[in-house]
């Protein structure tokens, strides 16, 4: 008779957090967040921050009224019922348009990855109306410069992912995906694992980062939770450094966009 161990995986958002503004420290952020829960990094944890307060802290901060759209923003402005500047940081946000309609600009972010708007974001931004936030300009490095700095501050340098929330284009509901890693893998190779009779595993890649963000947008939320750091403890993750970049599909194996 087989002997399954005990696994167990938790989940901890990180309270005191406090609103982030452009300049701020993340890892000080964190570690004063640890401090807050009564915790310290233990080698293996993983940390996920929302893409929010990285945009917030990096200064990705743009007022609208400053926004000149371009001819080509005016048009799809019109076709998608959009604000024209708004459409024109999407458009510079952006590789190309994937998909518009009425209410609906959908297009292949500059980083790779297709999203709604860009990932271009007005909720939670809290400096007016006329305000937006853009995602970071290399998430990765991102992710990677707050492991460093958290390994300077504790000695630990955990894996860290930066999640957003994206739609998928053939089911219903937001879920959390990685836009940046550190220090751990972003997909996780099962292929000639076997499985629980033998069988030899031909296809099966995990999306890792991704579920990684996903388990933690249960606690982070997308309203006014106020809940952008999360630690999780028991992953037990391999000993992988990948990137969100790794997590795109290449054109030639997209039959979709």
């Amino acid at each position: 008779m087989s002997v399954v161990a005990d696994v167990q995986l938790t989940a901890i958002a990180l309270p005191g957090i406090p609103l982030i503004e452009p300049g701020d420290d993340l890892a000080s952020v964190i570690v004063n967040g640890l401090d807050h829960a009564g915790l310290r990094l233990l080698a293996g944890d993983a940390l996920v921050i929302t893409s929010k307060i990285v945009s917030k802290s990096e200064g990705r901060i743009f007022n609208l009224q400053e926004v000149q759209p371009s001819s080509q923003a005016v048009e799809v402005a019109r076709e998608t019922r959009k604000d024209p500047r708004i459409v024109e940081l999407v458009l510079r946000e952006s590789r190309m348009i994937s998909r518009h309609a009425p209410n609906v600009l959908v297009t292949q972010h500059r980083l790779g990855f297709v999203s709604a708007n860009s990932g271009i974001d007005q909720s939670n931004v809290g400096l007016g109306e006329d305000v937006v936030l853009l995602l970071p300009v290399d998430p990765d490095e991102s992710a990677h410069r707050i492991r460093t700095q958290l390994g300077h501050l504790t000695g630990v340098e955990p894996g860290v992912v930066i999640s957003d929330s994206h739609g998928r284009p053939f089911r219903m509901g937001n879920i959390g995906v990685a836009i940046g890693v550190a220090g751990m893998p972003a997909l996780v190779d099962l292929r000639g694992r076997p499985d629980l009779f033998g069988r030899e595993l031909k296809i099966s890649i995990q999306g890792y980062a991704d579920m990684v963000a996903s388990t933690a947008n249960l606690l982070t939320g997308e309203a006014d939770e106020g809940r952008p750091i999360v630690l999780l403890r028991g992953l037990n993750y391999p000993a992988q450094n990948g990137r969100a970049v790794d997590l795109y599909r290449s054109p030639e194996h997209d039959l979709y966009r």
